[in-house]
Order: C-alpha cells, then structure tokens, then sequence
C-alpha cells in the first residue's frame, strides 16, 4: 500500500456530534473515537479513582514497647541537711520523685551532722545463705542503719564455675540481682519477706525481680522512702506564686548531732533497683 495524504483538503466525520470538520483537526479520545478538538472531554477522573489501602503498620526495624530502666542522678553540691533531728533534707531540683519512692545514697565523702555515710548508703552483706524460697526471714551481717521495714537489693554473685555449659538450661533468676520487700526488723534479722519484689521511683514499680537463691557474703543494699517538700515561690506574670517540689526527706535511725549542710560534690541518688 502506498503513502497516505495528508488530508489537506479533506472533511472528517466526527464520531460524537455527526458533523463535518477539516480533517486535520481531529483528535482521538481516551474511548477511541475521533471528534473535532473543540468537541475534545478528557476521560473523567471517576472512571479510574486511586486504589485506596490501609495506613502501613509494620515497622522495618522495630523494638518492643517497655518500662525504661530508672537511672541514677547526680545531685547538686552539698545536698544534704540536717537539723539535730532524725530527719534529713535533700535538695534536688526537678527530681520528679514523688512520695513513697525508694532512693539510696553514694558517693558521699564524709558523715554529715554526725550521721556516718553508712547510714546513707545502706550497704552490708548476707549473713548467711538465702535459699530462693525463704519467704519467714534473711541475716543481714550489720542492719544498724537499715529502715524498720521496707526494700533491701540482694546483688547476685556469679562465683567462679557455677556459668552454665553451651548444653546446660539455665533460668532467668540465676543471674539476676533480686529486690525483697520487708516488713520488721529485729537486731541482724529481716523478717516478713515477700521475695521478687520491686521498689518504686519516680511513681513507676517495674517488673517484678526473680526470687533466686544467694550465698552468704551477696552484697546488700538498702533503701529509703522519701516525702517530698513542697515551697512556694513567687514569679513574674500569673500566677504571681507557684508551688514547686525541690527537695525531699527521709528519716534515719539515729539522730544527728548537729545542724549541717554536706555532701560533697556529686553525691548520687540512685533508685534501689537500678543494679536488678
């Protein structure tokens, strides 16, 4: 078959309207048919709506949801007060403690008032083995300073060749340090345990520690609920006065001496599980 014309001179039937045009003019749709540009409609958007599916949900890399460990805080200098009495008064600004949360103390370099430093880091050793299922009482080798009641932290020791063979099952609570909860005190003797506890800070109590059994000689360490002190203080714009928790107490067994203000600098508040 030879060339083409160009239809220079020809007429065209349109396929929508019948009428005659210049057969240049013509222009094919979406449907196929040839009309007259000035009888053009581009196909309708409804005709072919997007394709509509659900918001991803799956992550590429994701990580489970949890409570986030408590962590340990630098105090300011000198932080710690005392007025003669068995109370004694912590500055820490912005601490987010709340009442009844368990702190312990370290790094204070000398005693304060006249109350020694062990009182503030309640630190001290099993007297004696703790099977994992003692629930009536524990020995401690000096409680002196230990609170009537509360929450102590049994650090777990992994003595040399008790690790586990590649073949060997092994549980959860034979690594892990476990927080005991205690109702009475009696000289050395903790008693009314309740075994794989967990201490609160900061108003949240994670997950339960694993009741394990520890040997005589596991470190010890000792906790302190706290009562925060409110003050109010005045500003500029409104309100003129707000009420801010700065600071907290705690009580310890023996009074102070004197009226001081001590601690050093970097003296550190630790929550009681923070090692669990």
């Amino acid at each position: 078959m030879g060339n083409t014309a160009r239809g220079k001179y020809a007429k065209f039937i349109s396929d929508r309207s019948g009428l005659e045009f210049p057969y240049r003019e013509m222009v094919r749709e979406w449907n196929g048919a040839r009309v007259h540009s000035s009888e053009f409609e581009p196909k309708q958007p409804q005709l072919e709506p997007t394709p509509f599916t659900a918001d991803p949900q799956g992550l590429q890399h994701p990580r489970p949801a949890r409570k986030e460990p408590p962590t340990t805080d630098i105090l300011p200098e000198n932080p710690f007060s005392t007025n003669g009495t068995t109370t004694i008064t912590v500055s820490q600004p912005f601490s987010g403690l709340v009442n009844n949360d368990q702190v312990r103390f370290t790094g204070l370099p000398r005693p304060i008032g006249g109350v020694p430093v062990a009182a503030f880091t309640l630190k001290t050793t099993l007297a004696s083995d703790l099977t994992a299922t003692e629930v009536g009482s524990l020995t401690l080798t000096d409680a002196t300073y230990y609170p009537n009641s509360g929450y102590l932290m049994i650090q777990k020791v992994i003595e040399p060749g008790i690790l586990p063979s590649p073949n060997e099952n092994i549980t959860v609570g034979q690594f892990q340090n476990e927080v005991i909860q205690y109702s009475s005190k009696a000289g050395n003797v903790l008693s009314g345990l309740i075994r794989a506890s967990a201490a609160p800070f900061r108003g949240v109590t994670l997950n339960p520690t694993i009741a394990g059994a520890h040997s005589s000689g596991a470190i010890v360490f000792g906790s302190y609920p706290i009562t925060m002190i409110e003050t109010t203080v005045n500003q500029a714009g409104q309100p003129p006065q707000v009420t801010v928790k700065n600071s907290y107490s705690f009580t310890v067994n023996s009074a102070a001496t004197s009226t001081e203000t001590g601690g050093g600098f970097q003296s550190i508040v630790s929550p009681l599980n923070d090692r669990a």
